[in-house]
């Protein structure tokens, strides 16, 4: 959907090397994680301070194209609507060309109508543009809370 939340970027980096590390979520988002994350059906739990989790799947992995997780639960004890993230697809998607590779992410569901989207939009902007983009160019992602 055109107002869901989105951010890219390019990165010199084969796409299939980029799901992997895409796939090592703790390598890029400072966040703790139970369960598998690699492969196709796979299911996994994020958890944060505060009790706060999600609970995905890994719906579709088309290799080195797309990675979709499903959100199937979550607890986000910040926001009055503590399961805003339920039912919501955190989807990257990627295309090589030349030696770099442009990811979209894409978090659907995830629209500026909702409670948690201003909030949300800054954190996803910092994991993604810096954080993942710097793990997949130096192997190092960027552990800071973002700044509001």
């Amino acid at each position: 959907m055109a107002n869901d939340f989105n951010s890219s970027f390019s990165a010199p980096i084969s796409a299939s090397e980029a799901i992997k590390k895409i796939s090592n979520i703790t390598g890029w988002w400072g966040v703790n994680l139970t369960g598998n994350s690699e492969k196709q059906n796979d299911t996994f739990q994020i958890t944060m301070g505060n009790d706060a989790f999600f609970d995905c799947t890994v719906t579709e992995l088309v290799p080195g194209k797309r990675v979709v997780w499903s959100v199937s639960d979550c607890f986000m004890p910040w926001f009055t609507n503590k399961k805003e993230w339920s039912n919501t697809r955190l989807i990257f998607d990627l295309h090589e060309n030349n030696g770099n590779t442009e990811l979209q992410f894409t978090h659907e569901g995830l629209t500026p109508d909702i409670e948690c989207y201003k909030d949300c939009e800054q954190g996803w902007t910092h994991w993604i543009k810096t954080s993942l983009q710097a793990y997949l160019t130096t192997g190092q992602g960027v552990f800071r809370k973002p700044t509001k």
